[in-house]
């Protein structure tokens, strides 16, 4: 990668400088070198000389001509400039450029693949909605941002797998079942629980526990995995269910650990855990108090504690990414308190994101949802009216830090004022030049003889643009900032338009016009590759 040379220059030449002058060496996380936001300060650019000035003891600037002099002897393809109050900003060479787009048409699918990951094993596990109903946007906007993830940290060079944690067990199954029941303590309604009602009404003699069991089975195999799979289009590699969890071994071989290592305690008939003692805010309750005429049984941290033991002690996961919705956030520092206290996870190698609302609008006006008052918008409802790949788009457009406003109106307007159509329809136009040329007996070189006649300045601007993918994967890998993805695509479109709206493509001139038809290429393939790490198809013509 461009950034990453420049990069591995800057580190090379910066320690040799502090090593010359006895300075103390800093961290590769230390040296940074960024996209320039405007252009006339370079295409990257670094601050590093204002961070080692005071080391120095010499102005920024000083430091930043003596960086700058030894820069120049390892750096070819770049010119090099000093800004104040110590810059060190970097321009690319048209030379240089000419060749990245030799690099596009050779690797093909390949390009902005990484081996960042070193095949390191990484378990994505997300939407994991309760089995007491459908799915909904915000388990939509999970399921998209998740597999988005997966695809993204493949490409990175991790081994991935997609995982499903399906609660059926637990509190939430047996109100279900007391729902199902319509008595004082059902909680759940709507059209899908009197349907329910009618399935198994032949089975309503049943515990609300028992009950609430199989009206789970059937949601899940009738309302929320045939939406996945079917109108999601998102396979997972591993489903894993709570109750075999809970009637495993594992949960015993917790509550050993915990036991082993004086963690737990009782108190009001109940079992705890010293959770406070490793930064949640309370202890938590592991098995529960027999009480009302209860038995004892295992809360939800038990359980999850030990599907994470089973995640990283017996499946060997390097890291694990859980993907949760916004009612879970209480729920992160207890689950990291476990990891802690036996000793196998931490912050390190288990992220937790945690997905925020979303709220639906059409007309200007919020449809409001609610699943147990019964009246919400179900996720098949949306994918009803509106396509799977403006769904994606729109969901992976915004931070999951963030809550969303999905707007019907637009999603389901089919111009280019919807931004995965303005998208989709570049994909489109370039297959059209490219089919247009070959009939006309044209067609793109992958030598790059004659790409020395690339110079205009939107020529270059589209070559800045696609040299930026492996950057884009580099940094979404990193830090799971899908929305960068959407943001990309756009403006990688808006620089192929003004590229075609200012040079011919096909013209008289046969070695330009290769040229062009090979720029036009490696447009298509970083485009399509894009759109393939969202999910989102890219057609040949619309």
């Amino acid at each position: 990668m461009t950034r990453q040379d420049i990069k591995d220059a800057l580190m090379q030449v910066v320690r040799e400088y502090q090593m010359q002058e006895m300075l103390p060496q800093f961290e590769s996380s230390q040296i940074n070198v960024e996209r320039s936001a405007d252009p006339k300060f370079g295409d990257y650019a670094t601050n590093i000389a204002l961070k080692i000035a005071p080391q120095a003891k010499k102005p920024p600037q000083t430091v930043a001509e003596i960086l700058t002099k030894r820069l120049k002897e390892k750096i070819r393809f770049a010119e090099i400039k000093i800004a104040p109050p110590g810059f060190i900003n970097f321009y690319l060479l048209k030379e240089y450029l000419r060749e990245q787009v030799e690099e596009v048409l050779e690797e093909g699918a390949n390009f902005g693949s990484l081996d960042i990951g070193w095949s390191q094993k990484v378990q994505v596990e997300f939407i994991s909605a309760n089995p007491t109903g459908p799915l909904t946007l915000g388990n939509g906007r999970g399921g998209f941002f998740g597999d988005t993830l997966a695809n993204v940290l493949k490409k990175a060079g991790f081994e991935v797998s997609r995982a499903y944690f399906i609660n059926d067990a637990g509190y939430q199954v047996e109100i279900l079942g007391h729902s199902i029941l319509k008595d004082e303590q059902a909680q759940y309604r709507g059209k899908y629980i009197d349907d329910l009602r009618k399935q198994i009404e032949s089975k309503l003699d049943l515990p609300p526990k028992e009950l609430g069991r199989l009206a789970a089975v059937i949601i899940w195999n009738s309302l929320i995995r045939p939406t996945i799979e079917e109108r999601m289009k998102i396979n997972f590699d591993e489903w894993i269910s709570e109750q075999e969890i809970r009637e495993s071994d594992l949960p015993e071989k917790i509550l050993e650990i915990l036991k082993r290592k004086n963690l737990t305690y009782e108190k009001d008939g109940a079992l705890w855990f010293k959770s406070t003692e490793f930064g949640d805010d309370k202890d938590r309750v592991l098995i529960t108090s027999e009480k009302d005429g209860r038995e004892q049984e295992a809360t939800y941290v038990l359980p999850d504690a030990a599907c994470h033991y089973k995640k990283f002690v017996i499946n060997k996961f390097d890291r694990v990414v859980d993907i949760w919705g916004a009612d879970h956030h209480g729920y992160v520092a207890r689950l990291q308190a476990f990891g802690k206290a036996l000793g196998v996870w931490d912050e390190n190698n288990l992220k937790i994101i945690i997905i925020q609302l979303v709220r639906l609008f059409k007309g200007g006006e919020e449809v409001k949802m609610s699943k147990r008052a019964g009246t919400y918008i179900t996720l098949d409802e949306l994918l009803e009216n509106v396509p799977l790949d403006v769904a994606r788009f729109f969901f992976l457009m915004y931070s999951t830090d963030t809550h969303m406003d999905f707007n019907l109106d637009l999603a389901r307007e089919r111009s280019e004022k919807n931004p995965v159509y303005y998208v989709q329809y570049a994909h489109a136009r370039i297959s059209s030049i490219l089919k247009k040329a070959a009939a006309e007996g044209a067609g793109f070189e992958e030598s790059n003889k004659t790409f020395n006649l690339l110079k205009e300045t939107s020529e270059m601007g589209l070559i800045k643009q696609l040299i930026r993918f492996p950057e884009i994967v580099e940094d979404t890998a990193k830090d799971y900032q899908m929305q960068r993805l959407p943001q990309y695509s756009l403006d990688l479109v808006r620089a192929f338009h003004k590229f075609y709206e200012q040079c011919r493509v096909i013209s008289e001139d046969k070695e330009k016009t290769r040229a062009r038809l090979s720029l036009v290429e490696a447009t298509r393939v970083v485009l399509k590759s894009t759109l393939a790490l969202m999910g989102i198809s890219a057609p040949e013509k619309m």
